[in-house]
């Protein structure tokens, strides 16, 4: 098998038979759908929709990631994330969502921003995209978080950032993965 050539999606496609709306919330929408097997049987999977969102890696010139503490009620503790935040409804250009989270959450314009990819959060059962960028030629002023969030910035080196990942202290998947990324883009492999 040429896995080059191969069309994975139409080999193992789940084909839906019927859906089940379970809970219609601000966030996220779930349902139970009744689906059909590539090979013949069928099958029940649950999952929630979600419109996306979008995460920022702030670099300033000397190679300082600005990260942002925030309580996240769902794991019960704080949590050390790169700036970030879910798609207003409509929203469709996810570079101005991006600039706008960046500008809510740490006060900071970017003169340049660079698609880091996108990170699917947890593909079995959300839909979420996250669409992750490297912001960079920072200007800084005032941060206005939401009405809802509180939040505490915190500058340190990206090199240190990656040693947290390493060592286990930061957890949050996009943080993570967008940290990395720029990482790689910024010092390349040899």
């Amino acid at each position: 098998m040429n896995e080059k050539n191969m069309d994975f999606d139409t080999l193992l496609r789940e084909e839906p038979i019927a859906r089940e709306e379970i809970f219609d919330g601000k966030v996220l929408h779930v349902f139970r759908d009744k689906i059909a097997l590539p090979n013949g049987k069928e099958s029940m999977r649950e999952y929630a929709l979600h419109r996306g969102a979008v995460a920022v890696v702030a670099l300033d010139g000397e190679e300082r990631v600005t990260l942002v503490r925030q309580y996240r009620y769902a794991v019960g503790r704080s949590t050390l994330e790169i700036p970030a935040g879910k798609l207003e409804v409509g929203e469709d250009d996810v570079m101005e969502a991006a600039r706008r989270e960046l500008s809510e959450e740490i006060g900071a314009t970017a003169g340049k921003m660079t698609p880091l990819g996108v990170y699917l959060s947890s593909p079995a059962i959300l839909s979420e995209r996250i669409y992750c960028f490297l912001a960079e030629d920072l200007t800084f002023g005032e941060c206005h978080p939401d009405e809802d969030e509180n939040l505490l910035p915190l500058t340190l080196p990206l090199r240190d950032a990656l040693g947290m990942v390493l060592d286990g202290v930061l957890e949050d998947g996009k943080t993570t993965f967008a940290l990395q990324k720029a990482y790689l883009l910024k010092h390349p492999p040899k």
